[in-house]
C-alpha cells in the first residue's frame, strides 16, 4: 500500500492529468493549423508506407487534441490516461528507432519536423525520450489512480471505492 494519503494522491493526479492536457493541447494543436498537419514528421520517420502518411498526418493531431480536451475536462480520465501511455510509448518507439537507424530528424513533437543536420543529435534524443518517459509515467499514474480534482468523472471520494480490497482480506 503506498504511503501517500488518498487527498495526495488525488493532487498529485490533478497535476498530471492537467499537464498531460497542456502537453497534449499544444502539441495536437500547433500540428492541426501547420499546413500538412503532422506529415513532413511521420515521413521523416522512414516508418509507415507513404499510402499512410496524409491520414495519419491529420489523424494523430486530432488524437493529441481529442485526449487533451478529455484531459482537461476530466471525463474518461482512465481511458484517456491509457491511451496517452500508449502513444508516449509509440514516440519513444518512433525516437528510438529513428536514432538507432542513424537518422536525424526533428521529431516533430511540437510542430514542425522533418530531416535535420547531424548537430547536438543525441542530446537532441536522449531528451526527447526522456520527456517522454516523465510524460508516459504520469500517465500510467494518472491511470491508476485517476481520480482527480475538478473533472466530471465521477470516481467516489471515499477511499475504500478509490481502492478495491480483495475479498480475502475483506
Amino acid at each position: 500500500m503506498s504511503s501517500l494519503s488518498l487527498g495526495s494522491r488525488t493532487w498529485i493526479s490533478t497535476v498530471f492529468r492537467l499537464v498531460l492536457a497542456a502537453v497534449w493541447l499544444y502539441a495536437g494543436g500547433v500540428k492541426l493549423f501547420q499546413p500538412g498537419g503532422a506529415r513532413e514528421a511521420i515521413i521523416a520517420y522512414r516508418i509507415f508506407p507513404a499510402s499512410w502518411v496524409d491520414f495519419l498526418g491529420w489523424a494523430l493531431p486530432a488524437i493529441e487534441v481529442g485526449l487533451g480536451a478529455l484531459l482537461l475536462i476530466g471525463l474518461f480520465t482512465r481511458i484517456a490516461a491509457i491511451a496517452s501511455a500508449l502513444l508516449f510509448t509509440a514516440f519513444i518507439i518512433g525516437i528510438s528507432s529513428v536514432w538507432i537507424r542513424g537518422y536525424s530528424i526533428d521529431c516533430g513533437c511540437f510542430g514542425g519536423g522533418g530531416d535535420i543536420t547531424e548537430s547536438g543529435k543525441t542530446w537532441r534524443y536522449t531528451s526527447e525520450l526522456l520527456r517522454d518517459a516523465l510524460f508516459t509515467g504520469m500517465a500510467c499514474w494518472l491511470a491508476w489512480w485517476p481520480h482527480t480534482k475538478f473533472a466530471l468523472d465521477r470516481i467516489p471520494d471515499d477511499a475504500s471505492a478509490a481502492t478495491p480490497v480483495p475479498a480475502e482480506i475483506a
